[in-house]
């Protein structure tokens, strides 16, 4: 499958002003991400990670570039490959790995893993393992939002394209339109749901069109630059602060790894994943900002630097972590027992 984005516009024509304060901070963010999931897939080859692992590696310009629009006030939804998102929202490293370890201190107190993380402090609301899970979620937190008068506050919902066939998405699009609800849709088609190419489950594959079929105005995004990225999510986020009303991004990006650790990876050819990894969204921005001479070899290597020890901590923070005690397991847990928890 070729990526077909001749109409989506070229780095350079993106806000040139970047300085080299804000291009390094979006390296280094990327940079995290990328190494994050390369070591969560070390442990997890170690048996210190159990259940799925679903690896971000590859679209990690579009939780970076979405944050910068975000503010600390609105709230996030995700799916099952929520780590970079998570990371790029200011959950920390080591809440997370330790989360991933099914420990204590994790971020959900190592009840959800890799699939469930949960942060209210920092308004990261999942992590949803069933596929579209995230989509009513956001808007019933959108709906509590208008209810309570916060009209500068959106949802953002990231959801993958496979979402798109299930019925929530429609339902979701609808009530959000019809109740004129700040819900910033945000749609990372990487062309295949599972193992499942868009093209072979979709008659009509323009997932924007779904959207304005719904009377929600929409766009589409080269999911593989940061700064494409960062400059439509702040015009769609924009729109819906000043309107109330919910937009949706449809952000064409790819990921390098399998669908999960478990994935063989069969129903897509090699070829193809080289023509993509040429359009690395890590290394493109690097030469981007090489090119106007804002990065350097020192730099980089601080960044990788300090995101290796960063990441070490992570580690060591996660073996070192203590277990839930066994009397805890029920805690949360509705009981028979007249409903009571």
């Amino acid at each position: 499958m070729e990526p077909a984005l001749s109409s989506i516009p070229e780095i350079d024509a993106i806000r040139e002003d970047k300085d080299r304060d804000h291009g390094l901070f979006l390296l280094r963010e990327m940079l995290r991400i990328r190494r994050f999931e390369e070591k969560a897939a070390e442990v997890y080859s170690l048996g210190k990670i159990r259940g799925f692992l679903h690896l971000y590696i590859g679209e990690e310009a579009v939780a970076v570039g979405a944050m910068q629009a975000l503010t600390a006030d609105d709230r996030i939804v995700a799916t099952y490959r929520e780590h970079g998102q998570a990371l790029a929202r200011g959950i920390s490293a080591n809440s997370l790995m330790a989360e991933m370890y099914g420990k204590l201190t994790g971020c959900s107190h190592g009840h959800g893993g890799s699939m469930h993380f949960f942060d209210v402090s920092r308004r990261f609301y999942g992590g949803y393992a069933i596929v579209g899970g995230g989509l009513p979620v956001a808007v019933g937190l959108a709906l509590a939002d208008r209810l309570q008068h916060n009209e500068k506050t959106i949802t953002a919902c990231f959801f993958g394209d496979g979402a798109a066939a299930e019925g929530e998405f429609y339902e979701s699009l609808n009530l959000a339109a019809l109740w004129k609800l700040p819900v910033l849709f945000l749609c990372e088609n990487n062309l295949y749901a599972m193992g499942t190419a868009l093209d072979r489950a979709f008659a009509q594959t323009n997932i924007c069109l779904k959207a304005q079929a719904q009377g929600i105005e929409s766009e589409s995004v080269d999911g593989m630059s940061v700064l494409a990225v960062e400059a439509a999510t702040r015009r769609a986020a924009d729109a819906v602060r000043s309107t109330g009303r919910p937009f949706l991004l449809e952000l064409h990006t790819y990921r390098f790894r399998a669908h999960s650790m478990a994935d063989p990876d069969l129903y897509r050819t090699k070829k193809e994943i080289a023509e993509w990894q040429i359009r690395d969204p890590i290394k493109v921005f690097e030469q981007h900002l090489r090119e106007r001479r804002l990065l350097t070899d020192a730099d980089l290597a601080s960044l990788e630097s300090a995101v290796a020890r960063e990441l070490d901590e992570a580690v060591q923070f996660a073996d070192s972590s203590p277990w839930e005690p066994v009397e805890d397991l029920t805690k949360d847990v509705c009981t028979p027992e007249a409903g009571k928890p």
